[in-house]
C-alpha cells in the first residue's frame, strides 16, 4: 500500500504552511472502529460507529474493506442491491472490483481508481472481483463512503463516475515527506477530479516515519481522519491514532498529522485517510441501502425497490 504514489515526493508541487492568524484543529473524540462482513462476507472494518452523526454530516457512513490477502477462491463482492437518496464512493488501494448498475455505468476499480456514484432517485448495482482474481486469489484493500444528500437532491437523476487513478493529482508537504492523493474537492489549492453534489474534500495521505503535516482545510467542513495503516497522532496535542482509529476535528483553520518515527513491519508509512465536507443539517432517516429525511420517504423507497421502480438488472449483467 498504496498503488498510487511517488519515488520522489519533492518533484510535488507542496500545499502551502499555515499562515500567522491560523488555528489547527483540535481533536474532540478518537474512536475504534469495530470488524464486521459485508455482501457475501469480506471483511470490513465499520470506521463511523460509535460516532454522533451530527459529527459526520454530511457523511453516513464509512467501511475500510480489508486489508486481506485472499487465498485461491476466497474472494467476495457483493450481490445486487438498490440505494437511494446519497452517493457512494469506493476507493480501491489495493486489488480489483467490477462494477456494474442499472444505468449502464460501470467498470473496472482497481489499484487507486475511484467509483463514484450518485444512487439518488435510485439506482441498482453490484461490485464484484473479477472472475480471475477470484481463482488465483490476491490482495483486496479499499474503501467506501456513503456522501449525503440534500434533501431537494435525494430524487436527482443517477450518475456514475469512473476515476482513473493516474487522474489523482499527487502535492505534497512544505518538507516533501509527505504524500497527498487529492480525491475530490480543494486540498491545499489542489482540486481533486470527483464531481460531488455536497461540497467535500477526500484525499488519502501518506506520511513517512517522522513526518509532520499541516494541512489547509476548509472552515466550512467538518473535518475526520481515518487511519488505515500505522500509526502516529493528531491535532496541536499529539492525540495518539493507529490503524482502525478516527479522529473528529473541531474548529480552525488547518489539520495537524505527523507519523511516528517507528512503524510496525506490517506498513511503511502512516496511511490515513483526509474527510470533510460541509454540513447538510437537515434529518436523516436511513436503513439498509437507503438515506432519506423520513421514514415515510424510506417506506417509499422500499415500495419503489419492490415495484421496481429503482432500475432493472441488465440483461447482460455479472453474477
Amino acid at each position: 500500500m498504496p498503488a498510487v504514489t511517488v519515488t520522489n515526493p519533492l518533484t510535488l508541487p507542496a500545499v502551502p504552511g499555515p499562515g500567522p492568524d491560523e488555528r489547527p484543529r483540535r481533536v474532540s473524540s478518537v474512536t475504534t472502529a469495530p470488524r464486521g462482513l459485508e455482501g457475501e462476507g469480506f471483511p470490513v472494518f465499520r470506521a463511523f460507529a460509535g460516532v454522533d452523526l451530527a459529527d459526520l454530516d454530511p457523511f453516513v457512513h464509512l467501511d475500510q474493506m480489508g486489508e486481506v490477502d485472499y487465498a485461491p477462491g476466497e474472494p467476495k463482492g457483493t450481490p445486487w442491491h438498490p440505494h437511494r437518496g446519497f452517493e457512494t464512493v469506493t476507493y480501491m488501494i489495493d486489488g480489483i472490483f467490477v462494477h456494474q448498475d442499472s444505468i449502464g455505468g460501470g467498470g473496472v476499480i482497481e489499484n487507486g481508481a475511484t467509483q463514484w456514484m450518485t444512487a439518488g432517485a435510485g439506482i441498482l448495482h453490484i461490485e464484484r472481483p473479477p472472475e480471475a482474481l477470484v481463482a488465483s486469489g490476491g490482495l483486496f484493500h479499499g474503501i467506501q463512503l456513503w456522501v449525503n444528500l440534500p434533501s431537494r437532491l435525494k430524487m436527482a437523476p443517477p450518475r456514475y463516475q469512473d476515476i482513473v487513478a493516474p487522474a489523482v493529482p499527487l502535492v505534497t508537504s512544505p518538507q516533501g515527506d509527505v504524500i497527498i492523493r487529492v480525491v475530490a474537492g480543494i486540498v491545499g489549492g489542489h482540486a481533486g477530479p470527483g464531481v460531488t453534489h455536497t461540497p467535500i474534500a477526500l484525499a488519502h495521505v501518506t506520511l513517512l516515519p517522522g513526518a509532520q503535516l499541516a494541512l489547509p482545510w476548509d472552515r466550512g467542513f467538518n473535518a475526520l481522519t481515518y487511519a488505515l495503516a500505522g500509526t502516529g497522532t493528531a491535532g496541536p496535542d499529539h492525540q495518539p491514532l493507529r490503524a482502525g482509529q478516527l479522529a473528529v476535528h473541531r474548529d480552525g483553520d488547518f489539520l495537524v498529522l505527523s507519523a511516528d518515527e517507528h512503524q510496525d513491519s506490517r506498513t511503511a508509512a502512516f496511511e490515513v485517510l483526509v474527510l470533510g465536507g460541509q454540513p447538510i443539517r437537515e434529518p436523516v432517516a436511513a436503513y439498509g441501502p437507503f438515506v432519506m429525511n423520513t421514514r415515510a420517504q424510506l417506506q417509499e423507497a422500499f415500495e419503489d425497490y419492490q415495484a421496481g421502480r429503482l432500475g432493472q438488472i441488465p440483461a447482460t449483467h455479472l453474477g
